[in-house]
């Protein structure tokens, strides 16, 4: 059978690499679009997935709108090409048109709530053309008769264990030892349609994140945006598809960035999340993972995330109690791939 997937950012490329690897095994034919943002194409080569470039993301709104009506041509072209059976996309509308289009059946996956997105264009835009929704049992929304719950995150496609072993090896490429704490910073850039009129750590607070940290470990910063000339002696020094094996060594993780506190999460490494996504409308699957797994601490202040930053990294065995913490995650929840794979095989026989 053939498969369409849609690719719109670099994290997706983590969630269906498994699945891609698994279904080409299983004999059915794999086609890949991906749109050109961050490190997307670094990481598709990496895990040695063809792949077909239908845009490249760039900052405003109207750049935006006007980048979804050509990747919206060029993947129905595609479409109408290859004639695959099904199209999964995570949220992505231009592969559901084509889908719609085709009278082919499309899967789209979300992992947040309408309400917690000023710009919750895609959900509009979107929804009404899929044949079914994959969402999380945390998720704080009904998005009726189409929706599937799977009780578990997205990050767990790649990051389960049976997925995911992590190489020791990161550690020697950038001098440091198993002993050795260290935190690691990861900055977004705020460019996406979901965080119009949303921000997290601005440059100031930058500043004063590493100034409180540096006396009680070693700093190391990944970020979306080009680092500042004061800032690139804590640049992090590895290629992109390391990064995983990089945080799960890490003593704390501090961030604005959705994807990365759930890694870290799943991974067993603190993680501080700070961003104007927190608060009444917040995602569930950030507030299960702060209330039910203690794994993650949520604010919208940058001063108390700095005082908790700070508390956390002078614990003394905090690795290890994160390490309990995340056992109990495991035994919760499903691995995501394992799911997808059965779930699609199904959807592919009806």
């Amino acid at each position: 059978m053939k498969i369409f997937i849609d690719i719109g950012h670099p994290a997706h490329v983590h969630v269906f690499k498994n699945f891609i690897k698994e279904m080409e095994r299983k004999g059915h034919l794999i086609f890949v679009t991906a749109r050109n943002k961050e490190v997307t194409k670094n990481l598709l080569e990496a895990n040695k997935i063809s792949f077909t470039h239908v845009g490249t993301a760039k900052p405003g709104k109207l750049n935006l709108f006007l980048e979804w009506i050509r990747r919206d041509l060029k993947i129905y072209k595609i479409a109408k090409k290859e004639n695959p059976d099904i199209l999964i996309g995570v949220l992505s509308p231009t592969m559901v048109h084509a889908a719609k289009i085709l009278g082919k059946k499309s899967i789209v996956f979300t992992d947040s709530e309408p309400e917690s997105i000023k710009f919750p264009i895609l959900d509009i835009i979107t929804l009404p053309f899929v044949d079914s929704i994959l969402t999380l049992t945390s998720v704080q929304h009904n998005y009726g008769k189409k929706e599937v719950r799977i009780n578990s995150y997205k990050e767990l496609a790649y990051l389960h264990p049976k997925w995911f072993t992590p190489n020791p090896q990161v550690l020697k490429r950038v001098g440091l030892s198993h002993n050795d704490k260290y935190i690691l910073l990861r900055f977004i850039g705020w460019a996406a349609y979901h965080d119009v009129g949303r921000g997290g750590f601005d440059i100031k607070h930058q500043r004063l994140l590493i100034r409180k940290l540096i006396p009680h470990a070693r700093v190391f910063i990944s970020s979306e945006n080009p680092l500042p000339e004061e800032f690139e002696e804590y640049r992090i020094p590895i290629k992109p598809e390391e990064m995983h094996d990089f945080l799960y060594y890490a003593s704390l993780l501090v961030s604005d960035s959705q994807t990365m506190t759930t890694e870290a999460a799943v991974l067993g490494t603190p993680a501080i999340r700070c961003n104007s996504f927190v608060g009444n409308c917040d995602m569930g699957n950030f507030i299960e993972l702060e209330n039910k797994y203690g794994l993650i601490f949520n604010f919208d202040s940058v001063e108390k995330a700095i005082d908790k930053a700070v508390e956390l990294i002078t614990w003394t065995d905090c690795k290890k109690i994160w390490a309990g913490k995340r056992e109990k995650l495991l035994q919760d929840k499903i691995d995501f791939s394992s799911f997808l794979i059965q779930y699609v095989e199904k959807k592919l026989r009806e």
